[in-house]
């Protein structure tokens, strides 16, 4: 073996995961390598849907307006249509991803960010750029084999590929980011719950201008009910917007006992043209593939100093688009304690919460993704779909929604709410949002106990209790308008307040850690001029929210407190993990 090449933090995989892991690392100053086993990024579209609290994070770390750039927007997102083909009957709609009136105004109201769609293997080297640019190490061709680990860090070894000769890599840390077969996962030995291959898909990439059929109805989904489509359990063939409107990914299903079909590119045209319903549009087959839909978890996402995030730890379908959504999440939350605990600003302890904070996420998504995939059955239960029959059958159950009667008549309302239903999937802002941490890191204010009055699924409630993210609040500096999420972050803890607050301030200073400071009022630094601040704080203009690098409210205090230097130390020895 060659000499032991060491580091700070080793990432296994250069997917969204590892990626922003590196990328968040990087930019607080840890030193970090990412080796995967593959010549290159993702090549291929897979994940797509990024969120509002994605693009917050890309937002801190200093990427959003590339993503923006790149990615489709949010208005040409939002009309998910059900058809038999994209040239044949439109069966309904469903305003997603923001897009109804009522939810882009929750959505204008909740973030400084917009969700759009930017498709992995245009994500992955804004990630990968960036992290490199800041200093992070990229080896290629670099297969992770195993790792061993002790009190004072972790041995991997790894195979170079091209060369075909094997080392080790010394690191502090190691993030296992290695996607839905993850053997760092396997090797730390981290319990999952569920199962995996509950249903078999397939993925292909094509080019073609759809411009006729999609343009008038702006969507990154449509669905085609066609016989034979068993799409991850669902009767359903899957259009997907790639770049509008012209390249394109469709999914379609296989029985996954029997095995994945012969992918040749004249099966892959078959399917596309079924599910476009034009024999004459020219089509380019660029690439196909073959994959199961899980629905798997972590119990537990670490292991002394083995953590792993993304796919390795929540294996679900792509419902909800909540995939690399979590794994950029996942990451962002991990990379802040980690540069805490390598600078000795915290202990050890701290890294604990990850798990506490992040797992009960992950089931979430997983329990979301596959209960939407079931959601989906009432349309064909409108259409009499359900139970086998012939082609015609299905087709003539279609076109019994058109006649006069009350019989069609009650075929078109039922039809019209299961499709509506399906906002769950593609309209959960509370899914995208309402995640409450509950851990060492975050200290109780002794209130009550949260209730939600609307579906915590569907809607976004802001909330400055500690474990939830800051609220969003246009604010002013000097000429400036900005969001209360952009005075929080940078790696640093955050203590915000306002008038009257001033031994607040006394005491972020005097703590070892570094606090930014921000006081906000009439004549401050910060202005409130719409008065949203004043009542989303949720707090006195004297009180005090210490917010983490991640922007998750670890500490409330709800007034001023003459012993604020003592109570503003002890909750950061509890959040740091120092408490006696």
């Amino acid at each position: 073996m060659s000499t032991v090449v060491e580091t700070d933090v080793l990432i296994v995989g250069s997917g969204p995961a590892g990626a922003s892991a590196a990328l968040a690392l990087s930019t607080y100053g840890v030193p970090n390598i990412v080796v995967t086993r593959y010549a290159s990024l993702a090549d291929t579209p897979r994940a797509h849907i990024t969120n509002q609290r994605t693009m917050e994070v890309l937002r801190d770390l200093g990427v959003e307006q590339d993503v923006i750039a790149r990615a489709t927007p949010q208005h040409l997102m939002g009309n998910t249509t059900f058809c038999t083909s994209l040239a044949g009957e439109e069966l309904g709609r469903v305003r997603s991803w923001g897009n109804d009136p009522l939810v882009q105004a929750a959505h204008e109201l909740a973030s400084p960010t917009r969700m759009c769609d930017l498709p992995q293997h245009l994500m992955e080297p804004v990630l990968v750029d960036a992290a490199v640019a800041r200093g992070t190490s990229l080896r290629f061709e670099t297969e992770y084999l195993s790792h061993t680990q002790d009190d004072d860090g972790v041995t991997a070894t790894v195979r170079d590929r091209l060369r075909g000769d094997t080392y080790e890599i010394r690191a502090k840390y190691l993030i296992g980011a290695d996607g839905g077969r993850s053997r760092v996962a396997e090797d730390a030995g981290l319990p999952m719950g569920g199962q995996m291959g509950v249903a078999g898909s397939i993925n292909i990439v094509f080019e073609a201008d759809l411009t006729k059929y999609t343009a008038h109805r702006p969507a990154t989904l449509y669905w085609v009910l066609a016989p034979g489509a068993t799409v991850g359990g669902i009767g359903a063939g899957l259009v997907r917007c790639v770049r509008p409107w012209n390249e394109w990914l469709i999914v379609w299903g296989y029985d996954v006992t029997a095995g994945a079909p012969d992918l040749t590119t004249e099966y892959a045209e078959s399917v596309v043209r079924q599910l476009v319903g034009d024999d004459e549009i020219p089509v380019t087959i660029k690439s196909s593939s073959a994959w199961t839909v899980n629905e798997m978890y972590a119990e537990r996402y670490s292991n002394g100093r083995v953590f792993c995030a993304g796919d390795a730890t929540h294996r679900h379908p792509p419902s909800n688009g909540l995939g690399s959504n979590t794994s950029i999440q996942d990451a962002y939350n991990l990379a802040w304690k980690l540069k805490l605990v390598l600078d000795g600003s915290a202990s050890p302890k701290l890294l604990d919460t990850y798990t506490a904070e992040r797992a009960p996420v992950g089931k979430q998504v997983v329990t979301r993704a596959n209960r939407s995939i079931g959601e989906t059955a009432p349309i064909f239960e409108a259409l009499d779909g359900l139970s086998p029959q012939t082609p015609e059958q299905l087709w003539a159950n279609i076109a019994a929604r058109k006649e006069v009667g009350e019989a069609a008549e009650k075929q078109r309302a039922k039809l019209r709410e299961a499709i509506a239903f399906k906002v769950y999937e593609f309209n959960a802002h509370g899914v995208d949002l309402n995640q409450r941490y509950t851990s060492e890191a975050v200290v109780p204010d002794g209130t009550p106990p949260e209730t939600f009055p609307r579906d915590p699924e569907l809607h976004h409630q802001p909330t400055s209790r500690p474990g939830a993210r800051i609220p969003h609040a246009w604010i002013t500096s000097g000429t400036r308008t900005l969001s209360t999420l952009d005075t929080v972050g940078h790696g640093r803890f955050t203590l915000l307040t306002g008038i009257g607050g001033e031994g607040w301030i006394r005491a972020a200073e005097a703590q070892d850690v570094d606090i930014a400071t921000v006081v906000i009022g009439p004549g401050q630094e910060y202005e409130d001029p719409y008065g949203d601040w004043a009542r989303l704080s949720e707090v006195s203009d004297a009180g005090a929210l210490l917010v983490r690098p991640d922007g998750f409210v670890a500490f409330r205090h709800a007034t001023a407190a003459p012993d604020a230097r003592e109570v503003l130390s002890d909750a950061l020895r509890r959040i740091l993990g120092h408490a006696r």
